[in-house]
């Protein structure tokens, strides 16, 4: 079922007393990253880097893109200083360290260790491809991450290869494996699916999680991609998800609050088949849980409680938002902690109520996609 907004009206806003900010929080406002619709921002999505070493068709052209220079991206020293304000000044609760490709940053196991001297509760977790996870997990979680996410859109080794142009499935699974085992539980799966690609693997899918007792998360496609070639017609849509799996499995909806996590989530139980007398019997027990992530047909706006900061250091209230404000100049600036507080919440009062608009609507007709992909954003 849909969510609905509900959401009051935009409070009136004063001028903006900075740079890049076209308007600026009443001086009465909540405290935090709180924006105009009574939403506020505790969950930080954190961008490492645009870099990746796949080519995801549902992200980036097979070519690649762009990558940003070296002293564009923020150092790991920039990356401590701005969640430390997140968290100590604006009521950062939870840290998701994305890219592009976490892995690829040489200094990851530093900088996820300088975070956990700072932050000794923090829960730390990291999105990756899994390429390369199996040589770093066990560092990791030495150094201080929570747990893992890991995307992962089919387990066969044709079907892999054609999603993602890269031959690195062993890999990832093996990376799977290795956060499992060293304790970077519970292990979330990511998985796309596009339609007459691995859609009808769907449910084999799920069981290959369930065994293992990963937490497995179908999410739709969000015209993020590089190439622009997403359409509302050819996206494989929450109800159809749900569809494919019911033919194996009794979905049942998770009984724990929401509390505004993006998934969805769903009891499973197999689906016992029915008696040759026509007597109906029993769903199996509760064999674990499947999330559906709906950002396009079941929009989740209303309660989003995220901010994003790019890996060169743009706040971005929205993941579909066309406006990024610059924090990371500000710092090298010099500014001071409280500065950079208040252009994060100057950024964050502006969000879009949703999808970078007024009102939800990923396929509608004045709805224009961001120029980023998902890997230049962080997700």
């Amino acid at each position: 079922m849909s969510v609905q907004l509900g959401m009051p009206q935009p409070r009136e806003e004063a001028a903006s007393a900075l740079p890049g900010i076209p308007s600026r929080r009443p001086a009465d406002a909540p405290a935090g990253l709180a924006d105009r619709y009574g939403r506020r921002a505790t969950d930080m999505r954190l961008s490492l880097t645009d870099k990746c070493n796949l080519r995801c068709t549902y992200c980036m052209p097979a070519e690649g893109l762009e990558w940003l220079a070296k002293q564009a991206v923020m150092s790991a020293g920039e990356i401590v200083r701005i969640v430390k304000v997140g968290v100590e000044q604006l009521g950062v609760r939870e840290l998701r360290l994305t890219g592009g490709e976490p892995l690829v940053r040489h200094d990851l196991v530093d900088i996820i260790a300088a975070l956990r001297a700072n932050h000794p509760d923090l829960p730390i977790s990291m999105t990756t491809n899994g390429v390369g996870l199996a040589k770093k997990a066990a560092a990791l979680k030495d150094a201080g991450l929570t747990r893992i996410n890991v995307s992962l859109d089919s387990l066969h080794e044709e079907t892999f290869t054609k999603l993602t142009r890269r031959p690195f499935l062993n890999q990832v699974l093996a990376g799977v494996d290795a956060a499992w085992a060293a304790g970077l539980g519970p292990v979330k799966l990511n998985a796309v699916l596009m339609r007459g690609i691995n859609d009808a693997e769907s449910p084999q899918l799920l069981a290959w999680a369930l065994e293992r007792g990963y937490e497995l998360r179908f999410i739709e496609q969000m015209p993020l991609d590089a190439d622009h070639g997403w359409t509302r017609r050819n996206m494989i849509t929450a109800a159809e998800i749900r569809g494919l799996l019911s033919r194996d499995y009794v979905l049942t909806p998770d009984s724990r609050a929401r509390d505004g996590a993006p998934a969805e989530r769903f009891d499973v139980r197999r689906r016992e088949p029915a008696r040759a007398d026509g007597v109906e019997t029993a769903d199996g027990p509760v064999l674990g849980t499947v999330g559906i992530i709906a950002s396009v047909t079941e929009p989740f706006c209303a309660d989003c409680r995220r901010t994003r900061i790019t890996a060169e250091g743009k706040i971005m209230s929205c993941l579909f938002s066309r406006e990024e404000f610059d924090l990371l100049g500000l710092l090298r600036a010099g500014a001071g902690d409280a500065e950079l507080a208040q252009r994060w919440q100057d950024a964050m009062w502006i969000k879009p109520k949703a999808h970078g608009m007024d009102h939800v609507g990923l396929d509608a007709p004045d709805f224009v996609q961001p120029d980023r992909s998902m890997s230049a954003i962080g997700g």
